[in-house]
């Protein structure tokens, strides 16, 4: 099952997939929304991103979830990405806590690949501990 793990943080999406627990290094690493008040930009990010899904035959995702408040809250553009992601219509999508993560992280040894971004290392994370 191939399963894509996303970070969202400011205006990215940071992307992870892997089949199989192993890991799957694509061209596309991340997905910017340029401008969230733009109706055009924010269309354009769909596509991009239900595009990536159909290329990479994305069957699951698995999205960190983000703090509602406090020092560590998300902003305001990722819950409005997240919202996005939610309503595509070709695979299903799970939040998993930052929490969960770490449990997973420190119950097993994860050996990271070697083409995987330092950046991409919570959104492999969040797709591995659900594979």
């Amino acid at each position: 099952m191939k399963i894509c793990g996303i970070e969202l943080k400011a205006n990215n999406i940071i992307l992870a997939v892997i089949d199989n627990k192993e890991y799957i290094d694509l061209k596309i690493k991340k997905i910017i929304l340029e401008d969230d008040e733009s109706q055009e930009e924010i269309r354009k990010f769909c596509n991009e991103f239900l595009l990536f899904l159909e290329q990479n035959q994305i069957e699951k995702i698995v999205i960190k979830k983000r703090a509602k408040k406090g020092n560590f809250a998300g902003g305001a553009v990722t819950f409005k990405m997240e919202g996005l992601i939610q309503l595509n219509p070709l695979c299903e999508v799970e939040l998993i806590s930052a929490q969960t993560i770490s449990s997973f992280e420190k119950k097993n040894s994860i050996d990271f690949p070697e083409s995987l971004k330092k950046y991409q290392e919570q959104a492999f994370l969040s797709a591995y501990s659900q594979s």
